[in-house]
């Protein structure tokens, strides 16, 4: 099913010091560079070796790189991982082995299994005219693709831009709205541990809507490295709202880097669950190009056991009358690991902007660590920015009372870790989506979920 040579990925050699695990990825290139281009683009084939010169110079970030001090990136990419670089076919029909059954759930259904788009036999009723959900490689054009993520210096990114064959595209033309919402399932299966790297570019124009609903599964029991790259341009008066549900399991390794750029009056909102996962590392990079922009942008972490969970986010205020809000909470158990780093930069001229950080965090055992660094960084003089992190444990006084009340220590405990979380969650606009949740939640702080119920995969 998946290719695996020792030819296609080689272990980093010491001779190359400083290249570290990079070395690998930089002799896979240049030795099946032909390979990767000839099951792919010309579009997405044309930035590679831009990226891959970037990458052959620097090599991964460490950890004194202030944007990667909580996670240590070349680790992760250590291990000899597969490529499926010659696109064999995996022997799977998703749209008749998966479904997902979340009571009124009503969406256009999609799939990406590792990183390749499967359409469906017949298009899809549900999409408006002049609406595109379809693969990354067939549609993709020079005006969009990489024009952010190509621009970051990210050594994951361009990895990704060097490795990426396929993905997902999407398209909503001027003034549609789609009301249906589209899920897109993620799955990743292989017989041996394999590494894939995904695209995604969204495309808004102007007064577009769209819902987008990304949901991670593992479906083998096998190592996992995902990278992936989203890309989304939202034009004026457009709306966006981008929803990510990670549910894997400890043997994945997920590095997601989403870049967002909003026109004049468009409005975001980004959210990212990570309820099942081993070492997550999701970075959002999101720029307020035009006046009025507004974007809410949230993330909610349910981490135990050795489990890894670093959100960093850059919001760029470059217009004026701007506004963002974020919202991330943690509940760590065990020996689990969170992060979060947020900056906020004001640029000259953003007037009028206003912006609200807040990331608050729980950890249940003095084993769990959570690091927090909000930042706050303004060129301008008439704006309204605030910032705050808290880190603690549950309120004794509370657990007090409900004690007395009749409820036990660990039903106590759930019901405020609960209503903890539950203030994320209530930010989403899918209601099916939001009940399911609520109820996901509470079976993970039970320690009775080892996916979502709703979903139904058959090897």
């Amino acid at each position: 099913m998946t290719e695996k040579t020792t030819a296609t990925v080689s272990t980093p050699r010491p001779d190359r010091e400083g290249m570290g695990a990079g070395l690998q990825y930089i002799e896979l290139y240049e030795q099946c560079r032909q390979m990767i281009c000839g099951h792919s683009s010309d579009v997405m084939n044309a930035v590679r070796d831009e990226a891959f010169g970037r990458f052959k110079a620097g090599g991964f970030p460490t950890k004194k790189v202030e944007r990667y001090k909580y996670t240590d990136i070349a680790k992760l990419f250590e291990p000899d991982y597969g490529l499926n670089l010659n696109r064999l076919q995996i022997p799977v029909d998703p749209y008749r082995s998966f479904s997902c059954d979340v009571p009124n759930l009503s969406t256009s259904l999609y799939f990406v299994v590792n990183d390749q788009f499967y359409a469906q036999a017949l298009p899809s009723a549900h999409l408006p005219e002049g609406v595109v959900i379809g693969s990354l490689k067939d549609f993709a054009t020079t005006v969009h693709y990489n024009r952010l993520a190509g621009k970051d210096g990210d050594a994951v990114t361009d990895l990704n831009t060097m490795l990426a064959q396929d993905g997902l595209y999407v398209y909503v033309p001027r003034g549609v709205k789609v009301d249906r919402a589209v899920q897109v399932i993620n799955i990743l299966r292989s017989d041996v541990d394999l590494m894939v790297n995904r695209r995604v570019l969204i495309v808004l124009e102007e007064g577009a809507e769209v819902k987008l609903l990304f949901c991670d599964h593992a479906a083998d029991d096998r190592h996992f490295l995902a990278t992936q790259v989203i890309e989304a341009f939202v034009g004026e008066n457009a709306q966006l709202d981008l929803y990510c549900l990670e549910e894997t399991h400890a043997k994945n390794v997920r590095v997601s880097n989403v870049y967002i750029d909003q026109q004049r009056d468009s409005r975001v909102t980004h959210n990212v669950i990570t309820l099942h996962n081993g070492v997550t590392r999701n970075k959002l990079d999101l720029t307020l190009s035009g006046e009025g922009a507004e974007c809410q942008c949230c993330g909610c972490v349910i981490a135990d056991k050795q489990q890894h969970v670093d959100n960093n986010t850059l919001i760029t205020h470059r217009a004026t009358h701007c506004t963002s809000n974020e919202l991330y909470k943690y509940v760590l158990d065990d020996k689990a690991t969170g992060a979060f780093a947020g900056r906020v930069l004001v640029e000259h001229g953003a007037q009028k902007t206003t912006s609200q950080m807040t990331n608050q965090n729980l950890t249940a055992t003095k084993e769990a660590r959570m690091y927090t660094q909000p930042m706050l960084e303004i060129y301008a003089d008439d704006v309204k920015c605030a910032h705050g992190s808290t880190v603690g444990q549950l309120n004794d006084a509370a657990l007090f009372y409900m004690r007395q009340r009749g409820i036990s220590l660990q039903e106590a405990k759930l019901l405020l870790q609960n209503a903890f979380i539950n203030e994320v969650i209530d930010k989403m606009q899918l209601e099916p989506l939001r009940d399911r949740l609520h109820y996901l939640i509470e079976k993970r702080f039970r320690g009775e979920l080892n996916k979502c119920e709703g979903c139904k995969l058959c090897k």
